[in-house]
């Protein structure tokens, strides 16, 4: 080997770098791949698909559709929902099924699912003390008019929703059924007991 070869050898195994072919790692490529399959499913689930009836903070066009403002049945409905969530399904659950040593169930209870509903609008217009049997199951228990300070289209929204939901099959309730009840009972009026409910006329 001559000298000029042995100086350019050892120039390239000692002076800068050369590239050299070299493979990617394949733990690379597979992150690589999670994340974007990750990604689309995300997407998929929060972009929208560019459609423009859709935007922040709403993900999907069900969610724009749930919060858009609705009228007549619908509307009521929606409304009967959010006073029971606030005021009645702390104790009864959000699904009405009550909570032990709480409250009793609404979903399916004799006292929501009657023709009539004038006991069921005593409740919370006058609250209920003492024993009461609700589904086969005894609770002593003291309710407070939770409804009495409610106006008669919020408590007569409530009250429908409770008789149409969970499986309930009931008559919604309307103002002016409220109103008429409301002016029977007065302001004021004591707590009455599950006996004295169920002397109401249905």
């Amino acid at each position: 080997m001559s000298d000029e070869s042995h100086k350019d050898c050892c120039a390239n195994s000692a002076g800068e770098p050369t590239a050299t072919r070299s493979t990617v790692p394949m733990w690379i490529i597979v992150v690589t791949l999670i994340l974007l399959f990750v990604g689309g499913v995300y997407f998929d689930h929060h972009g929208g698909w560019f459609s423009p009836k859709i935007y922040a903070p709403f993900n999907s066009a069900e969610e724009v559709e749930a919060y858009q403002p609705k009228s007549g049945e619908a509307a009521a409905r929606a409304r009967g929902k959010v006073v029971y969530d606030s005021v009645c399904g702390i104790c009864h659950g959000p699904d009405g099924l009550g909570k032990p040593g709480q409250a009793p169930k609404l979903a399916g209870s004799e006292w929501v699912i009657t023709k009539g509903m004038n006991r069921l609008a005593h409740i919370p217009l006058q609250g209920i003390s003492g024993p009461i049997k609700v589904a086969g199951q005894d609770w002593n228990m003291n309710m407070a008019a939770m409804g009495a300070a409610l106006p008669d289209e919020d408590l007569a929204a409530v009250l429908s929703y409770i008789r149409t939901s969970w499986g309930n099959k009931a008559a919604p309730i309307t103002a002016e059924d409220l109103k008429k009840i409301r002016s029977e009972v007065g302001n004021g009026a004591l707590p009455m007991t599950g006996d004295q409910m169920m002397k109401l006329p249905e």
